[in-house]
């Protein structure tokens, strides 16, 4: 029996150490590769050029319930999905030279929510769980209390300042974080007026949507959310049985094309595309009646992706010459992803946000582009067991729990995975956990997972990116961006003017080159 466990254990030796073989790189194996890497990215460090000048565009991307395991995991993924083991693999937002972490507990709750944090990161005021633009002397569910305690984001200063703006999402656009840079509202889930409550309706409040179209004139509106801007009596043009969700029979698109010049309102994919963005200043594209489909569930003939969105948001702003402020999130669905521990939704989704992060880097010049890229908050989700290099992000551990069962390297510490059958939890194995729809497991049993409550990263390049360092309150970020365009109450920034010296645009590139190589050979 000795000499039999003893041949059991030679052969799984040998197995692993030639998996490891297999997944490392050849020149992973020599000191001079990483001391070459080394001085690369000392190399890289040394040079960094700060840009002191005043930011004539600003790009804030958030990737809601992003939390670092997440960046972790997408970051494998991305080189897993090119053919790579993923490890080494660098996401667009890595690349970004200033780094610094967020902490994101609300005024009056240790773990955040969506609402309250986007009302620090976008108007500089920490407020409390469930409000938007409101400060937190304004309790949620009391309408009363939003008057005078209003404060304003960067994206409605912005305009005040002549800039042109837009808010890009994949969830409704009605959402807690888009709705904060237009709405002050005691509670997040006043979507419609008929989600108001009594004491709302009687103190005058006005429903999310309302103010959507009232408060702030945005250039570009792309994302979810077509219910709550239609009346009730108004079918879905997508889905017959769906109808709107307004009491007061108002169609708030319609009323948001009025007196607008160049203006659009879409729904399709197809409708998208004939938009030429050349001559149209205002679009509204709504392609769900609520949230945005997941990325890994999306129709590409009938709705655009996040960086389709972003492309055509950009080519529409950047005609303003005084500079436009932009807002793109992809809440859809990396938060929805992990409140159902699902954890191969949320992943797929922050690689498709990294995506449209590298499609705007190349539309714009860092040189008179802030981009800023961050969370609200993160989740309970970790990433960890042992695992040969290589492994699948979604793949199992090479060991065995003390149950003698599998497990997943990427795990929840709570929600709606939690599963027991005659007392213990199920085996899993990489074929079951790779499946679009299977949840990770979690140990304790919610219908929706948890918000963390740990610090976020905020990436950042471009004019004034530099300030972003250390550890800051989350309210810092908006008092950054404000700064570095000159916008209120830092509109006497005294800033050197923005410089777009340097850069140079891609097909304009392209177009040097051909001319360079025509003279070389005539």
């Amino acid at each position: 029996m000795a000499n039999k466990h003893k041949f059991i254990f030679t052969g799984l030796l040998v197995f692993t150490s030639l998996q490891w073989t297999l997944s490392v790189p050849v020149e992973e194996l020599h000191a001079s590769y990483w001391n070459n890497k080394g001085r690369e990215a000392l190399h890289t460090a040394m040079n960094v050029q700060l840009n002191n000048r005043q930011a004539k565009n600003i790009i804030l991307f958030l990737g809601d319930g992003m939390g670092v395991t997440t960046v972790t995991a997408a970051r494998i993924l991305k080189g897993q999905l090119a053919g790579k083991s993923g490890e080494e693999t660098s996401l667009v937002m890595d690349t970004f030279p200033h780094l610094a972490l967020s902490k994101t507990y609300n005024v009056d709750q240790q773990m955040p929510d969506s609402a309250g944090t986007a009302t620090a990161y976008l108007c500089g005021v920490k407020a409390n769980y469930g409000t938007l633009g409101v400060t937190a002397a304004c309790p949620r569910y009391n309408c009363s209390a939003t008057y005078g305690n209003e404060v304003t984001s960067v994206l409605h200063r912005a305009k005040q300042a002549g800039k042109s703006v837009g808010i890009v999402t994949t969830t409704r656009v009605q959402h807690a974080s888009p709705g904060a840079n237009y709405a002050h509202t005691a509670n997040r889930g006043w979507y419609a007026d008929s989600d108001l409550t009594a004491e709302a309706v009687q103190n005058g409040c006005r429903d999310i949507a309302y103010q959507l179209i009232h408060n702030t004139e945005i250039n570009v509106i792309l994302g979810g959310g077509r219910r709550y801007m239609f009346p009730r009596d108004m079918q879905d043009p997508e889905y017959p049985t769906y109808g709107g969700d307004r009491n007061d029979g108002q169609n708030l698109v319609l009323e948001w094309l009025k007196n607008k010049k160049n203006a659009k309102y879409v729904w399709n994919k197809a409708e998208f595309d004939a938009v030429n963005s050349a001559n149209t200043d205002f679009l509204m594209g709504l392609f769900e009646p609520k949230d945005c489909r997941y990325e890994l569930e999306r129709d590409p003939s009938k709705d655009p992706s996040l960086t389709e969105m972003v492309e055509k948001a950009i080519q529409i702003l950047s005609k303003n010459e005084k500079g436009y402020f932009l807002f793109v999130e992809d809440k859809g669905r990396i938060d929805h992803g992990h409140h159902g521990n699902r954890a191969k939704k949320a992943l797929y989704e922050t690689v498709e946000f990294d995506r449209a992060i590298g499609r705007a880097a190349e539309l714009t010049s860092e040189q008179e582009t802030l981009s800023v890229v961050t969370a609200d908050h993160s989740h309970v989700f970790a990433f960890g067991g042992y695992s040969i290099r290589g492994n699948p992000v979604l793949g199992v551990s090479r060991s065995i729990a003390e149950d003698n069962k599998h497990f997943t390297t990427a795990v929840y510490g709570n929600g709606p995975g939690y599963k027991m059958v005659n007392g213990t939890r199920p085996d899993v194995n990489v074929t079951t956990s790779s499946s679009n729809d299977y949840r990770q497991q979690a140990p304790v049993p919610l219908d929706s997972e948890t918000h963390g409550i740990e610090d976020v990263a905020i990436f950042a390049k471009g004019p004034m990116s530099h300030l972003f360092h250390g550890v800051q309150e989350q309210s810092y970020i908006a008092h950054v961006m404000a700064y570095a365009a000159c916008l209120e109450p830092y509109d006497n920034c005294k800033l050197p003017p923005p410089s777009n010296a340097g850069f140079i645009h891609p097909s304009l590139l392209l177009l040097l080159m051909g001319i360079t190589f025509s003279s070389l050979y005539t």
